[in-house]
């Protein structure tokens, strides 16, 4: 026991075992959500799908994977970069990308392909220690848009899957006389008030308790099982099933880049904060220990995508273990665990119904949609771009078109104006592959 309080640097960053496992369970509390979500952000409502190649996914299949990345990539970094975060499947590009497989535009392997090249562009950027490139590639009031658009997208899923709004022609409202209506819009309410009195694990508590009344009330299946192991004839289908075929198409370049922003940027504004809120982030947002958690990030991306999982990311949740005291990768190595532990516990995962979940993607949604707070809205030249990438998003429900609409609309609002010296190199370059993919 000795050995691991020295290996943690327990005395130097004045903690104990207690606090620390106290902080790794907090942080699996308030994260766990991702396991309900996960599943129906690939599958849909639905125990499975056949995808565009004919692979076979199951929401067990997907839950299982879930937890064994975000076990072993929270424990490794706990290990090698001695920090209290947690990784897990990041929420947004999950849905961006399981909505497309389950229309039948790309298949699951060409979903795994597309988060595999944006982890490995991470890697390479983490190693080589670059994030201020990238950083000032792209501009500011465009990556808030991106992240501002799947809020959005994650609204609009949100509707749909729950049934507050119908699709099938046009907008429509949804039927609120209907139970799964009803229970979401609850949904919705349990976690806007539970946040407002700062009660950690919101979501994971909305989850369970919809879930629950969905019982008695007839709209929520009962297991046979609690405990299960897992089926590994389905593990195998989205084991290392990659499909490059269109890979190389224009159309996928939003998708990519929509990958690489969403994992690089979420990591950077979540690494540094957590970085603030352990106060040992300088002014300039570093600290020791960033670049491994970086690389660990981005590696956890790669090794994901093998295991069938989109984009891993380190959770803004961590910041729940850190509050209670979480000092040390040893609050990781606890959550990790725990992750590990509920690959046996499947079943009672698997019973959480789509309008039980629909309220989670709407709260992240409104999360993501304060950043366009930031934006002024008075200076056409830099709000035009972002409103091109929501209306986009919002009203051709699709995440690509959304950020090639953006980019291009704030690339030639600038040239237009004469405002060239708001622009590098780097962003017209990618504008024509984005020209390409709305002519093509």
């Amino acid at each position: 026991m000795n050995y691991i309080a020295k290996f943690f640097k327990f005395d130097e960053k004045k903690t104990n075992y207690k606090t620390e496992i106290i902080a790794g369970i907090t942080t699996f509390i308030t994260m766990a959500y991702v396991l309900f979500v996960q599943p129906s952000a690939i599958v849909g409502v639905e125990g499975f799908i056949i995808d565009s190649s004919g692979i076979m996914i199951t929401k067990e299949s997907i839950l299982v994977m879930c937890a064994l990345v975000s076990g072993i990539t929270t424990i490794v970094m706990g290990l090698y970069s001695n920090l209290p975060f947690a990784l897990s499947c990041a929420m947004g590009v999950n849905f961006l990308l399981g909505g497309l497989i389950q229309s039948g535009e790309i298949s699951f392997g060409t979903a795994m392909s597309i988060v595999g090249i944006s982890g490995v562009i991470f890697v390479i950027l983490s190693i080589f220690g670059i994030r201020s490139l990238v950083v000032n590639l792209i501009p500011k009031n465009v990556k808030i848009s991106i992240g501002a658009g799947i809020g959005f997208f994650l609204v609009y899923l949100g509707f749909k899957e729950s049934g507050i709004a119908n699709f099938s022609s046009g907008i429509e409202m949804g039927n609120f006389k209907s139970i799964p209506v009803i229970l979401s819009l609850v949904g919705i309410l349990i976690i806007v008030v539970l946040n407002h009195f700062k009660l950690k694990g919101a979501i994971l508590i909305s989850i369970l308790a919809i879930t629950i009344v969905g019982i008695p009330l007839g709209v929520t299946n009962i297991p046979e099982s609690i405990f299960s192991v897992p089926d590994f004839s389905n593990l195998g289908n989205i084991s290392f099933s990659f499909d490059f075929s269109q890979i190389f198409s224009v159309t996928m370049i939003p998708l990519i880049f929509a990958a690489f922003v969403g994992d690089f940027f979420s990591t950077l504004g979540t690494v540094i904060g957590l970085g603030n809120n352990l106060g040992i982030a300088d002014k300039d947002g570093n600290f020791p220990g960033i670049d491994k958690s970086f690389l660990v990030d981005s590696v956890a991306t790669v090794g994901g995508c093998c295991m069938g999982c989109t984009v891993v990311t380190t959770y803004v949740e961590s910041s729940a273990g850190v509050e209670s005291g979480g000092k040390t990768g040893f609050t990781s190595v606890v959550t990790g665990i725990i992750f590990l532990l509920t690959i046996f516990l499947s079943p009672l995962a698997l019973i959480v119904p789509g309008f039980a979940t629909a309220p989670a993607l709407i709260y992240i949604g409104y999360l993501l949609i304060q950043e366009l707070s930031s934006i002024n809205f008075s200076d056409i030249t830099e709000a035009f771009g972002p409103f091109m990438t929501i209306v986009f998003t919002i009203f051709t429900a699709s995440m690509s078109t959304g950020i090639a609409a953006g980019i291009l609309a704030y690339v030639f609002v600038k040239l237009a104006t004469g405002k060239f010296k708001d622009l590098n190199l780097g962003l017209l370059i990618l504008s024509v592959p984005l020209i390409l993919y709305f002519i093509i």
